[in-house]
């Protein structure tokens, strides 16, 4: 299987692409000569990191039948300082929100994700390292 996405040029450092039926445009912010039109595409990899993953654990918790209030997942990266730069280390949080939380189930949620669920995470790993904290909320 191959995936395939194609953007179309839409003046100054603007594209715009359709994937899956959904609109995006990257652009360079001003500081740069773009016009903040849309994303940067270097941070649309921290995106990729912590959609992919909050995707594979929410699936993870649903199958164990948890109830969870909410689930928060960002992720860090640091920027060499060479040109060009590029991301040296990236760093998720995943954080819980609920009652009661079951703190042994909701690690092996995110261990399943992290080591055989999220292909990004994997690509990832391969050319950097890909660490990780967790967060509990009782509410």
């Amino acid at each position: 299987m191959k995936h395939k996405v194609e953007l179309s040029w839409q003046g100054n450092l603007a594209f715009e692409t359709n994937m899956d039926g959904h609109k995006m445009i990257t652009d360079a912010g001003i500081e740069v000569g773009g016009e903040d039109k849309g994303f940067r595409p270097k941070k649309l990899l921290l995106t990729a990191l912590a959609g992919c993953t909050g995707i594979d654990t929410a699936l993870i918790v649903k199958k164990m039948r948890l109830d969870i209030q909410d689930i928060k997942v960002s992720v860090e990266g640091e920027l060499s300082e060479t040109q060009p730069s590029y991301y040296k280390n990236m760093h998720i949080t995943y954080e819980f929100f609920g009652k009661d939380l079951p703190q042994k189930k909701l690690e092996r949620a995110v261990k399943l994700s992290e080591e055989t669920q999220c292909g990004v995470s994997a690509m990832y790993k391969q050319v950097i390292p890909v660490t990780s904290q967790i967060i509990y909320h009782e509410q």
